[in-house]
């Protein structure tokens, strides 16, 4: 989110904004639960607004920074779309004031629980073969992890590399080929590559999308020169799910919930933002130090055990020299800085490879995608593990990806998607190892 000076345009948004205030403020920016059973989102609607002047922009960055609003896509700058959650006791009052503040809005969604219904549908029966059209809970996705283990063994090892906040264990894959590369904490020459998925926790294609992928370049090693040379060259480590306790609280209690699930200084607002807890211009513009926003960024660098965890196996003495850091939703292929709009030294590079990925990507169905910096192409974001990769680590081709879609579904992307999803991305992560290869 981009932080802006106040200006008289900023006077004038705070009066307009003024009587809508008490509409659209929810309770740690989340809908209620009945009772005691899962949180529900019956009415609420996916709000899309596209700020067309400074005024708009600061209308809706004023919202964003000052009420607890779930926003799914962020302020950032003139044209590029705002989504955000509506809950239905605002409907009416807001649809008002939002024809009267901003030139374009629309509603993409009018009812967010119909969606979540339908990814909770049809569910994989227990004991069947592992579905890789369907989503999957945490405790299905380490059990495939035994899978691969058991039918790979040649290949791939599953470890740990530490626990979460509630004693959840994080599990990692390695794929090597030949010779262990990695043992008792030294490494050789090898270069590798890290990915991770599901350091947001209700962003499930993210997971779904590292899985399918996974099995890939297990599966296409005898078969793909490609892929063959890869695994030759690279040595991979992967998180299919970073946020182990955010994403089964997605499962059980509150699709929509983002954040780790850590105890705040307010109770009634726990968990901590994980892609903005690294140390790495901690807490900077793009985070929040209000532990009720969906950005807060702790007490302090690292305060997230899972972060800690991540960034010390990142540190353990891998020649790491590949990083990806798999989100949605957006469609976009990024490269640091998420923290400044300044170029980092070594951006041509970076770039290059990034075009290199879209164009393979692209050329599978269609899909578009942008590729730039983060605070470019998305939002200045701060404290976020691609920055802490690249900058300290030294890791050059450090990237972030935001999956499909472009806003249709967002969030609750239709287990349809998940097989193309992969298709296209897969071709895209090719491209990527073979860049670092060469270059």
């Amino acid at each position: 989110m981009v932080a802006y000076r106040p200006t008289t345009s900023m006077l004038l948004v705070s009066l307009l904004l003024a009587p809508v205030c008490v509409l659209v403020c929810l309770p740690c920016g989340l809908a209620q639960a009945h009772g005691d059973g899962p949180v529900r989102y019956d009415g609420h609607q996916l709000w899309r607004i596209t700020p067309q002047s400074q005024v708009e922009l600061e209308a809706v960055d004023f919202l964003a920074n000052k009420h607890n609003l779930s926003f799914w896509q962020y302020p950032s700058t003139l044209g590029r779309p705002v989504d955000v959650l509506v809950s239905p006791g605002s409907v009416n009052e807001l649809i008002s004031f939002f024809k009267r503040s901003f030139l374009k809005f629309e509603i993409l969604q009018t009812d967010i629980q119909r969606l979540i219904d339908e990814q909770f549908a049809d569910r994989p029966l227990p004991g069947a073969e592992f579905a890789y059209h369907k989503y999957h809970t945490l405790a299905e996705i380490n059990e495939w992890m035994d899978l691969m283990v058991k039918n790979h063994g040649d290949l791939v090892s599953k470890r740990e590399i530490g626990k979460s906040y509630e004693g959840r264990t994080i599990y990692i894959l390695k794929i090597t080929t030949g010779a262990d590369k990695y043992h008792n904490g030294s490494a050789s020459g090898k270069q590798a590559i890290f990915i991770e998925g599901g350091i947001h926790a209700r962003e499930w294609i993210s997971p779904a999308t590292v899985v399918y992928m996974t099995n890939q370049l297990l599966k296409q090693y005898d078969s793909s020169s490609e892929v063959k040379q890869i695994l030759d060259g690279i040595d991979w480590y992967i998180l299919p799910v970073f946020n182990v306790d955010g994403y089964e609280y997605t499962w059980t209690t509150n699709r929509m919930w983002r954040k780790t699930r850590s105890r705040t200084r307010n109770p009634l607002c726990p968990g901590v933002d994980p892609n903005r807890n690294w140390d790495n211009n901690w807490c900077g513009a793009g985070s929040s130090r209000n532990p009720c926003s969906e950005l807060y960024c702790g007490p302090k660098p690292f305060s997230e055990v899972e972060v800690e965890a991540v960034a010390n196996f990142l540190q353990s003495g891998i020649n790491f020299r590949g990083f990806i850091d798999f989100h949605s939703y957006s469609q976009l292929w990024m490269t640091p800085y998420g923290w400044t709009t300044d170029l980092p030294k070594d951006y041509s590079k970076q770039i290059a490879q990034a075009e290199q990925s879209v164009k393979a990507l692209t050329a599978v169905f269609g899909t578009s995608y942008v590729y730039g910096t983060i605070a470019s192409t998305l939002y200045v974001a701060s404290g976020s593990s691609i920055d802490y990769v690249y900058d300290n680590l030294g890791v050059v081709y450090s990237t972030t990806v935001e999956l499909r879609d472009q806003g249709q579904r967002g969030f609750i992307l239709p287990d349809s998607e998940i097989i193309p999803s992969g298709e296209e991305t897969f071709e895209g992560l090719k491209q990527y190892a073979l860049y670092m290869l060469n270059n």
